[in-house]
């Protein structure tokens, strides 16, 4: 779901997964750069890129309510 839909209680759980689908897809950027294929790193990284606005998005929510 999109962090400003996370309940109060719910939203250590929703940084924490996309924590880790943030770091599943930097080791996929990581793994595509180093086959040589730039394009598809270029677009996970961009995914990846996405997930940490979102979790930064969920940090910030959380530091303001407390």
């Amino acid at each position: 779901p999109p962090p400003l839909l996370c309940y109060r209680r719910q939203r250590q759980m929703c940084i924490r997964d996309r924590r880790k689908s943030y770091h599943a897809k930097l080791e996929q950027a990581m793994l595509a750069q180093r086959n040589g294929d730039i394009k598809s790193y270029s677009f996970i990284t961009a995914e990846a890129e996405g997930l940490l606005k979102e979790i930064e998005a969920l940090e910030a929510e959380t530091n303001q309510s407390g």
